[in-house]
């Protein structure tokens, strides 16, 4: 899972395939449909597809004489639980320090609700 996350990650550091992959979430497009806005050659865009491809980003089909590229959305599920994981450790460690914070500035020194360690969390 991991080296796929690292391809995937890799994949969409260039700007021209992250574009590419934003314009897919409109539909299916041929590599002559996805190289008309670059000034690059067909050879150079299905180079990225290729990098694409190898993360798991996009497959590609054969339909008569087209051969669409078709976002596959399922990678992003795993990009977007690998940064919720992360997101909710961030969001906690606010939390405790937003707690610690009121309690600095509350002259009774009593505590809130949110005084007491989250569960599954260090205090």
């Amino acid at each position: 899972m991991a080296d796929q996350l690292s391809r995937v990650f890799a994949a969409l550091a260039d700007p021209t395939r992250r574009d590419m992959v934003a314009r897919l979430t409109d539909g299916d497009a041929t590599v002559g449909d996805l190289a008309a806005p670059y000034d690059v050659s067909l050879q150079a865009v299905s180079k990225h597809l290729k990098v694409l491809e190898g993360a798991g980003l996009v497959t590609r089909s054969r339909e008569a004489q087209r051969r669409p590229v078709h976002l596959e959305a399922e990678v992003f599920e795993l990009m977007t639980n690998w940064i919720e994981r992360y997101r909710q450790r961030a969001e906690e460690r606010y939390q405790r320090l937003d707690d610690v914070l009121a309690q600095m500035n509350d002259p009774t020194g009593e505590t809130t609700e949110t005084d007491t360690p989250m569960e599954g969390t260090a205090s």
